[in-house]
């Protein structure tokens, strides 16, 4: 009896001792973590894996361009808006740079002499002075005074004897003026007004605004070689 309770003993301890020894094998065997493929994670992929990964991939859904895309070269375009000169800018513009219509210090300061010399003279329709003088034998004077030559005649012929001017050139001191459907010329000052032989006032300066600016009917201007014998 007493050998039969040592052997059951014995055999519990010896299942007892092998049990114990299986866990602790079990606890120390490294972990092995297995993966869709038989190399290790941290494997290098070799190149020709990945090259047939690439071609093997399903491919796009958008169609591919089958016509060769080329950039045209142009010409810069033209800006859309173009430089303009008007026309009494252009005008003014060639008239400055004739000659024959630029008078010197000198002919305006003769000019000039010959008009203040007779400022206040009174007016007489037909006379050609020196004590009386209309408003077109006025203009011839004091030209001929001043070195430029050329017939008393009427505001009319003048007109169509010398040249236009347009643009600044009207205003040039020197220019004649025309009025009342050129049956009237005075002689530019400046801007602002004219000389002229006024059939109330004799010869006197007259501003443009107000009464004269409404009946202009133009600009003319006396070359400087006008009558000289060529």
């Amino acid at each position: 009896m007493i050998f039969r309770n040592r052997l059951c003993i014995s055999l519990c301890l010896s299942v007892f001792l092998a049990s114990f020894a299986l866990n602790m094998n079990a606890q120390t065997r490294s972990r092995i973590v297995a993966t869709p493929e038989s190399q290790p994670v941290n494997a290098k992929v070799s190149t020709e894996k990945v090259k047939r990964s690439i071609l093997s991939a399903p491919t796009s859904q958008r169609p591919t361009l089958s016509n060769q895309i080329t950039v045209a070269q142009t010409k810069p375009t033209q800006p859309l808006v173009k430089k303009t000169v008007s026309a009494s800018t252009t005008n003014s513009m060639l008239n400055t740079g004739n000659s024959r219509l630029a008078y010197s210090t000198s002919f305006n300061q003769r000019l000039t002499f010959s008009i203040q010399a007779k400022l206040g003279i009174p007016y007489l329709y037909g006379s050609e002075g020196p004590n009386r003088y209309d408003c077109s034998s006025f203009v011839w004077k004091v030209f001929q005074e001043a070195g430029i030559l050329f017939t008393r005649t009427s505001a009319r012929t003048f007109w169509n004897q010398f040249e236009p001017v347009y643009g600044d050139d009207r205003f040039k001191f020197g220019t004649l003026v025309f009025f009342n459907k050129l049956g009237h010329v005075g002689i530019v000052a400046d801007e602002n007004g004219f000389y002229q032989a006024s059939s109330s006032k004799g010869i006197t300066y007259s501003p443009f605004k107000g009464y004269w600016e409404k009946r202009i009917v133009g600009y003319r201007r006396i070359p400087n070689d006008f009558g000289i014998q060529k």
